[in-house]
């Protein structure tokens, strides 16, 4: 039985069976207080996919309903008790509401950090070092130096300004909680003059975001790019998108979403461009539209014409971030988990010698002495 889990933060890939372990073992869910306001959006999105799909879950909407009542919040620096350990959230970045996890047992002091990024981004400030004696830190950039994010910034900028200039529409295929986000506050920010429309399901997140402006970083810059930006919530607006400088919606990867229709629409003209911003896994649309110049449009494989160009502002800690973050926490072990064979394995020796450093591969167990 797991009678309690912690969420740490709002992204489907961490949350996605919760539903499940309430209905089934009546887990509590422990995480931040915007966590759980965005937990209804994220289970009914995907709900009501793999209903459109034909695809199985493992829950059902009882469960979700269930789930939604499970809730046990803390505010970050809150210290609460589950069993002997006693637990405190701080501050992830990644997005907003992330936490890493600090667990104060008899013998050892851990630190959890769940998706990470010590830099800031628009919407999220970023994690700060915790002292621990077992750090798990997450890998996913482990072999990856990211670029200057300010440069990324600016060259995104650069390039929605240059389609405006030539007559054409940027389609920004973005994740519904924090890229989309970080964009349009880029955007705003650098280029306030440009017709920008906000079309998915982040529309709804960001609205749970401004009713927690604790979690936000700069909450008022957050509500002026709410006004800002202009919301698409009908095929009429649909139409009128397509005549906007840039057009910001989900899904990020190009897999569904209203990203596929604009796709669809904007491909027959020239001067446009989709300008990708975030990871694009191995099978998903974007990374057929990346290697072969395709897109899958409602069944169909397509040539898309159009300029493509891709854009680094991960959200997730690159190696020099990572490694630096854990020589501050000065941990006795180091557990490297979200990561591929690649990435953990870049990771290993830099932090040898100063740490042990574990690599176990999934369903093992170890005992740290």
């Amino acid at each position: 039985m797991i009678e309690h889990a912690i969420i740490t933060h709002s992204h489907i890939d961490h949350m996605g069976m919760a539903p499940w372990l309430v209905g089934h073992m009546g887990t509590v869910l422990h995480g931040s207080p915007l966590t759980a306001s965005v937990s209804q959006i994220m289970w009914a999105d995907t709900y009501k996919v793999s209903r459109i799909e034909g695809y199985p879950l493992a829950w059902d909407r009882r469960d979700m309903d269930e789930a939604l009542q499970a809730w046990s919040t803390h505010q970050l620096g809150e210290w609460f008790e589950i069993g002997a350990w006693k637990c405190r959230f701080h501050r992830a970045g990644h997005i907003p509401g992330a936490v890493m996890v600090e667990i104060e047992t008899p013998e050892l002091r851990i630190l959890w950090s769940g998706d990470m990024d010590t830099r800031a981004s628009p919407n999220a400030l970023g994690a700060v070092p915790v002292d621990c004696d077992v750090l798990f830190l997450e890998g996913t950039y482990g072999n990856r130096i990211h670029p200057p994010r300010i440069e990324e910034e600016e060259r995104l900028v650069r390039k929605v300004l240059e389609v405006a200039d030539r007559g054409g529409t940027a389609l920004i295929p973005a994740f519904a909680s924090g890229r989309g986000q970080d964009i349009l506050r880029i955007l705003r920010r650098e280029a306030p003059n440009l017709e920008v429309h906000y079309h998915g399901m982040g529309v709804g997140i960001t609205k749970h975001w401004m009713d927690h402006p604790e979690s936000v970083n700069d909450p008022k810059g957050l509500s002026k790019t709410w006004r800002w930006c202009r919301r698409v919530s009908g095929k009429s607006d649909r139409r009128k998108a397509l005549d906007a400088n840039a057009i910001v919606c989900t899904s990020g990867m190009l897999d569904g979403g209203p990203a596929i229709w604009y796709a669809n629409r904007l491909r027959h003209q020239g001067a446009n461009a989709i300008l990708l911003t975030g990871y694009q896994a191995e099978g998903s649309g974007g990374r057929l539209l990346l290697d072969e110049g395709k897109l899958r449009i409602f069944g169909e494989v397509t040539p898309i014409d159009l300029e493509v160009e891709q854009f680094s502002l991960s959200n997730h800690g690159g190696q020099i971030e990572l490694t630096s973050f854990a020589r501050a926490c000065s941990p006795r072990h180091v557990v490297i988990f979200h990561a591929d064979e690649e990435g953990r394995e870049a990771l290993e020796p830099l932090l040898t010698g100063e740490m042990k450093v574990h690599l176990p591969p999934n369903q093992t167990e170890i005992i740290l002495e």
